[in-house]
């Protein structure tokens, strides 16, 4: 769900009998969430719909209808920094999402991709240290808390010539249980063999090792999808990345930065800014700040 915490909110309008309501929520000096609900009675179903758009219309607050937005606030907020989410501003990209809550990571699957659009996990040198002794369980699985048809399948992997790549590393789990959800289907990904075991393993490595040297580290990975014609796989035609993102926030040394890799077998990456990332993915990363978004910085060590 998206972190709205705090957003002001004004009703537009009231209708009955069917119920229907909509309602403007300012998230920042240029952007509002338009919601709208249509519930019916007695039986009280209700239909949600969301847009964004990009003019505040002022003249709702005479209406008498004004909140803070606070039921829409993320699921598992442990995971973001000021437990701000990533946001999904690409209107085709938010159809057919669910946040997903495991025990360390959380995730934002897609039902038209067929996998996640970001995992978002909170990292300590603690976690770290007691991750080194945690036993890999290769089980991979199909999360039931999906609606059907949403998810990947096993057998769509199968002689699909990829990887089921995490996104939230197995290598990053430091107990029992968080090792074994990180091996749902919802956080992975098709991705390049090569890929997966060098190029992105050395990246993984590396953020683990800045985990150790500046304290917590707020991780989100997910992939990039480019282009018209994209490949997929299986019969659930799993979307193929064309390339795989992390972004990197570290609030004690005030740095944030991502890394961009193709999904081929390639032995390269390139550093972006967070707000290059953010205009790439049709993301935004609240809780990272404005400041710290241009940063860019030389590389990772030992990549």
């Amino acid at each position: 769900m998206l972190a709205l915490i705090g957003a002001e909110c004004f009703c537009a309008y009231v209708q009955p009998p069917l119920g229907r309501v909509r309602l403007y929520c300012r998230l920042d000096q240029t952007t509002t969430l338009a919601f709208r609900m249509q519930i019916r009675f007695p039986q009280f179903k209700a239909r949600f719909t969301a847009r964004f758009i990009t003019r505040f219309p002022l003249f709702l607050a005479a209406l008498g209808c004004t909140f803070s937005l606070t039921a829409f606030a993320a699921d598992c907020p442990q995971f973001s920094p000021g437990g701000q989410t990533p946001i999904v501003v690409n209107a085709k990209m938010r159809a057919s999402t669910q946040q997903l809550c495991y025990s360390d990571f959380a995730v934002l699957h897609s039902g038209i991709t067929h996998g996640p659009l970001w995992s978002a996990e909170h990292l300590t040198p603690e976690h770290i240290d007691d991750a080194r002794d945690n036993t890999r369980t290769n089980r991979f699985f199909v999360d039931k808390k999906l609606p059907p048809g949403e998810s990947a399948t096993l057998s769509d992997y199968k002689q699909s010539g990829f990887d089921r790549g995490h996104m939230s590393p197995a290598g990053d789990r430091w107990d029992k249980k968080g090792m074994a959800e990180s091996f749902s289907l919802a956080n992975v990904v098709p991705q390049n063999p090569s890929n997966n075991r060098r190029i992105w393993a050395r990246i993984e490595q590396a953020v683990r090792r800045l985990v150790e040297q500046s304290g917590d580290v707020y991780v989100v990975t997910g992939p990039l999808f480019s282009g018209r014609q994209l490949q997929t796989i299986g019969e659930s035609r799993v979307l193929v990345p064309t390339q795989l993102y992390k972004v990197v926030y570290l609030p004690q040394r005030k740095l944030a930065f991502a890394v961009v890799v193709d999904n081929t077998p390639t032995n390269q990456y390139t550093v972006k800014t967070v707000h290059e990332l953010e205009a790439m993915s049709g993301l935004q990363f609240p809780g990272i700040p404005d400041s710290l978004k241009d940063q860019r910085i030389g590389g990772l060590k030992g990549v």
